[in-house]
């Protein structure tokens, strides 16, 4: 998997994840706040589109994760 892959597939499984703990209606609730996470990672979501970098990708290629085209 190529690390732009990576990148989207975590951010949507941490996407999920802070839902299903800041939804009161969830079995797995913990806290509201769990919803800043949400928005956290939307806006890091726009400012990679924006900018063209993503610190998380940066951080995968130097773990050996290849880039892609």
């Amino acid at each position: 998997m190529k690390s732009w892959q990576l990148v989207r597939l975590l951010a949507g499984l941490f996407i999920l994840a802070s839902l299903a703990l800041g939804i009161p209606g969830s079995p797995v609730f913990v806290s509201p706040w769990w919803l800043a996470f949400t928005a956290f990672v939307g806006a890091n979501l726009m400012q990679s589109a924006l900018t063209k970098w993503c610190l998380l990708e940066t951080i995968l290629r130097k773990l050996g994760v290849p880039a892609g085209a």
